[in-house]
């Protein structure tokens, strides 16, 4: 029995949800059907009827915030960098398919690409689409697609590889599954509704056909946007603001820092980045053992508003100097947060991106949850690898995460209007 406490006038994804009239086509696209998604979210009207889909009524509800948020997917650079996290995500790797090559992967690319521009637009699948996320507005939805190492090989590209994309030095806290590392290509997909970021998942995997074969994926989430009485910086799974200190597009270095420059080599990455995947478990039974004060000693941050253990706000410079009464430093020597400082790392910097997951429990009931660390640079061996190198030697957190796999991606820029995401590698 339906609740009787809900309204009974529909809204625009009730109606959408009508029976079609005997002419109706099933056709039209989930723009069309919610009307050009902006601010305002704003409805199908009494035009829908004469596409084959009952009218929604003259005050009907608009699609929240969340569901008219579009991103785009031409320009400049590839979506899914610089926008805000999302409540859900999925990354996925790919192997190019026994015998696929340059022409295949140029096909794929030109079908991925028109995939991801349509639904990015709130409409259907180009082929096919299942309908799951026919009632909802864009949700900040992204696709971003990058190649792996292994990508350049199967394709007669070898001279076109970039020498930042060299597989990753080992480290000292890897305990690496290799069934769910690399992979020729690599897709993030994000959205602020799961069904959205699924439906989104589904037709990349349906697109890719013959031609590529799934590698691995895993599923992430973040807090909801608007879950919050003010916009903040995320927490992880431990409970810890996470991302404080993230470069920021205002930065005057943030491009220098984040993106291949136009000028750069290989040309096709031109205003591309490059990204690190890693599987990263949290062991939580041990972390949530400790107290607050000594989960603050790992991190040097407070756990209540991410402030620097030598004081002020989140915002506030750390003070690596200050000494409490006894002499010691208020921010142990191996606070995480002290060995991640860029002015500690040679002015290493990267945008980290990241999604929490949780995939049940081992059979001794332990969680199998964590991070979903993707993070974002200009070139790994001046961004991620020096801070893992010195996170490797002492960092207090090591003891209470495991790497667990792990990925390098040359991610290009983002394509023109006309053009598929590679089409400068693969045509060039």
């Amino acid at each position: 029995m339906p609740d009787q406490s809900i309204p009974q006038a529909r809204t625009s994804a009730e109606a959408a949800e009508a029976p079609e009239s005997a002419g109706g086509g099933h056709g039209v696209s989930r723009r069309a059907l919610l009307g050009t998604a902006g601010a305002t979210g704003l409805v199908l009207g009494a035009a829908g009827a004469a596409m084959g889909y009952a009218a929604a009524p003259a005050q009907a509800t608009p699609l929240t915030s969340v569901g008219s948020d579009r991103a785009m997917f031409h320009g400049k650079h590839q979506p899914g960098i610089t926008e805000g996290l999302q409540a859900r995500g999925h990354l996925v790797a790919f192997d190019l398919a026994a015998g696929a090559g340059r022409k295949e992967a140029t096909a794929l690319l030109r079908r991925w690409s028109t995939t991801a521009e349509q639904l990015m637009a709130g409409e259907a699948a180009p082929h096919d689409d299942t309908d799951v996320a026919r009632d909802a507005g864009p949700s900040a939805l992204t696709i971003t697609f990058g190649f792996g190492h292994g990508f350049f090989g199967r394709t007669g590209l070898d001279k076109q590889r970039p020498s930042a994309l060299d597989p990753l030095p080992d480290f000292s806290s890897d305990h690496l599954d290799k069934a769910r590392s690399d992979g020729d290509l690599w897709v993030q997909i994000g959205a602020n509704d799961a069904l959205v970021a699924f439906h989104a998942l589904r037709a990349i995997q349906r697109d890719a056909g013959g031609a590529a074969r799934l590698r691995w994926q895993m599923n992430g989430f973040n807090r909801t946007p608007g879950a919050t009485a003010h916009p903040m910086t995320a927490r992880n799974l431990m409970g810890q603001l996470d991302g404080t200190r993230n470069p920021k597009p205002a930065d005057s270095d943030f491009d220098q820092r984040i993106f291949v420059p136009a000028s750069g080599e290989p040309a096709w990455m031109a205003n591309g980045s490059y990204a690190v995947v890693r599987r990263i478990r949290m062991l939580l039974d041990d972390w949530e053992k400790l107290s607050v004060p000594a989960q603050e000693a790992v991190i040097g941050r407070r756990k209540s508003n991410g402030a620097p253990l030598s004081g002020g706000d989140e915002t506030t410079p750390m003070d690596l100097e200050k000494a409490d009464a006894k002499g010691q430093y208020v921010v142990p020597l191996n606070a995480h947060a002290r060995i991640t400082r860029p002015d500690k790392n040679g002015g290493a910097a990267m945008l980290r991106r990241p999604f929490s997951y949780h995939d049940g429990f081992d059979p001794d009931g332990t969680p199998d949850a964590g991070l979903l660390f993707v993070c974002w640079q200009a070139d790994p061996l001046r961004g991620f690898v020096p801070v893992q190198r010195k996170l490797d030697r002492g960092d207090a957190l090591s003891q209470f995460i495991r790497h667990e796999s792990s990925g390098l991606f040359a991610v290009p820029g983002g394509a023109a209007k006309g053009e598929y995401v590679g089409q400068r590698l693969l045509e060039g």
